[in-house]
């Protein structure tokens, strides 16, 4: 079935149940980052296979919203569809929602997933289209009445990681966030995102990609817990454990009719920006509803000591895997063909080799010249750039290991560099260098410290677009809330145990992009008379390219930065190589 197919059933659908526009989002009711092919409702309907994008349907026009990483990508698999592009961000390219008030009647009904939007997007929503005397009707569940073959629930197992690499047994961290409940006066906390359930059962599955999460929901009272899950996933010892640490086992799919019978005097945590909005409406009307961040949010941002231990453990065997791969860079440009797309490839490979990998955690960015100034660029092996031995080249990637998940991204010179390239690259490692360097009291959020890596950018009139630090999980998603470095205020304070990304750049389209990320892990610095202070380690282990940078412009504490750190990454990974590797790095950490 073509896609001009699939919205005409679509649309016949629409008119059956008198919906004049109908939302299609890219999440699943978990709001997971990568959705499971069960979920992928919007890619099925459009033939659009990037990971971002919204689809709105009304019985004349169809369109996709999605962002520069995909404009390429989506024009192609747009192609015949009867669907239009819409390119987020551009001039005069409207938001979704704004379109839906241009181009609907007052009168008119919108309907959309309500398990696919959080309860905050579903209330901005609903507000914006009342002003336009527009109704929202969140109970159209589209996927389960028009969507042919479409693929089952994963059914793969789960398994347990040990209390060697977690820390804490689940019983101590149920046992906390009971804690947390009875401080805020809560009987019932329910758990919907993947990664806070795996987290809080020291589980680990495969349902998602990138992701070693598994289907599932959580509901914890004072007395219970409550697990909701596909039994096959359970083995026999699994099942016997839980019974035996009374963690009760229901279906899946018997959720939110268990949240609809739950006391109708509940007191109930429920995170806005965590929970799709479904599940708000399933419970009791006459329950409290406690709107708060989640807790197992807080608590797994705070790693502890045994986690941090397994992190750097992870990021030596990372940083093993990415020297071999600059290395064998390095050797090989020039003398044989290298794609965007096959040195990520190699780069996989590499990091396979490493014991307790569990493969990538995200799709790699690699980006040649220009393709680097894509800042999410999805390279495909069909329409990727050959690497040539001049310029520069953007490689940013990850691996999850049982010891923890990583996220670097190295720019390099492959060749011949112009004054141009190497200005803007030592800027982005100036950068860098000041906001690992920062010493900060404690209460400081990220908006405080995001200036740290901008500064020496500013001052040329430059600047970049994204967020310069995000926080990562323990072997699970690469992106973990709450904490973030931006010029936005989260309102979230940096607190000792955190581990963020550190992450500028410089975007120049047509030309190249530049970025150098490092994983940072705040610390306790010192107490004084005026306060506590924290500070950052970088975990991350690998060589920044000399080749790129203009020593001139890096002050003499920069200098000290920079050999230091490459001291630490020799020390660290080189008795761990050999050969023209081992060579191979110790030329690139030697001093300034």
């Amino acid at each position: 079935m073509s896609t001009p197919d699939r919205l005409f059933k679509l649309r016949n659908h629409m008119a059956t149940l008198g919906v004049d526009a109908c939302i299609i989002t890219s999440a699943d009711p978990h709001l997971s980052e990568y959705p499971s092919s069960h979920w992928k409702f919007r890619e099925w309907l459009s033939g659009f296979t990037g990971s971002a994008g919204t689809v709105v349907v009304t019985n004349e026009e169809a369109g996709l919203w999605t962002d520069s990483r995909y404009f390429l990508q989506a024009e192609q698999q747009l192609e015949d569809s009867g669907m239009e592009l819409y390119r987020m961000g551009t001039e005069g390219v409207p938001d979704y929602k704004d379109w839906l008030t241009e181009n609907l009647n007052a009168g008119a009904v919108v309907g959309v997933n309500g398990k696919t939007m959080t309860v905050n997007e579903l209330r901005s929503l609903a507000k914006l289209l009342k002003k336009a005397d527009i109704r929202l009707d969140a109970k159209l569940f589209m996927e389960d009445d028009i969507w042919e073959a479409r693929p089952l629930m994963p059914e793969d197992g789960i398994f347990e990681l040990g209390t060697e690499y977690t820390g804490l047994s689940r019983t101590e961290k149920i046992a906390e966030v009971r804690r947390r409940m009875k401080a805020q006066g809560a009987t019932h906390y329910i758990i919907t995102t993947l990664d806070e359930v795996a987290w809080l059962l020291n589980f680990r599955g495969q349902d998602v990609q990138y992701n070693p999460v598994f289907h599932a929901y959580l509901v914890v009272s004072h007395n219970h817990v409550n697990l909701f899950i596909d039994p096959h996933k359970l083995t026999s010892s699994i099942g016997k454990q839980l019974s035996e640490e009374d963690i009760k086992i229901f279906i899946y799919n018997d959720f939110y009719n268990f949240i609809k019978d739950m006391p109708p005097l509940a007191k109930v945590i429920v995170d806005p920006n965590r929970t799709n909005s479904t599940v708000y409406s399933s419970l009791p009307q006459q329950s409290t509803k406690i709107e708060t961040t989640s807790i197992v949010t807080n608590l797994k941002a705070q790693k502890n000591e045994v986690e941090i231990e397994n992190f750097r453990k992870a990021m030596v065997k990372d940083g093993v895997a990415m020297t071999k791969f600059l290395c064998w860079l390095d050797n090989t440009i020039g003398k044989e063909t290298i794609t965007e797309y096959s040195a990520a490839a190699r780069l996989s490979a590499f990091r396979a080799e490493q014991p307790n990998y569990h493969g990538d955690s995200f799709n790699t960015i690699s980006g040649y010249a220009g393709n680097g100034a894509i800042v999410h660029y999805a390279v495909q092996e069909e329409s990727a750039a050959e690497l040539q031995p001049k310029g520069l080249f953007l490689i940013d990637s990850g691996g999850q290991y049982l010891e923890g998940t990583t996220d670097i991204t190295r720019t390099v010179a492959l060749g011949p560099l112009t004054d141009e390239e190497k200005t803007d690259f030592t800027l982005v490692l100036k950068g860098n260098i000041g906001l690992d360097m920062a010493v900060f009291p404690t209460g400081t959020r990220g908006v405080h410290l995001d200036i740290l890596a901008r500064q020496a950018m500013w001052q040329q009139g430059i600047n970049y677009g994204h967020g310069t630090g995000h926080g990562i999980g323990h072997f699970l998603c690469v992106h973990e809330g709450p904490q973030s470095i931006r010029p936005q205020d989260n309102g979230v304070e940096i607190k000792d145990g955190m581990i963020s990304s550190n992450e500028p750049g410089i975007y120049k389209s047509g030309k190249h992009g530049i970025r150098i990320e490092n994983l940072i892990l705040t610390l306790k610095d010192r107490d004084t008379d005026f306060g506590s202070f924290l500070k950052f380690e970088t975990l991350t282990l690998c060589p920044v390219d000399k080749r790129a940078i203009n020593t001139e412009l890096l002050t003499v504490q920069e200098k000290t930065w920079l050999n230091n750190y490459h001291q630490k990454v020799y020390d660290l990974i080189s008795p761990l190589l050999y050969g023209e590797e081992k060579e191979w790095l110790k030329n690139s950490t030697k001093p300034l």
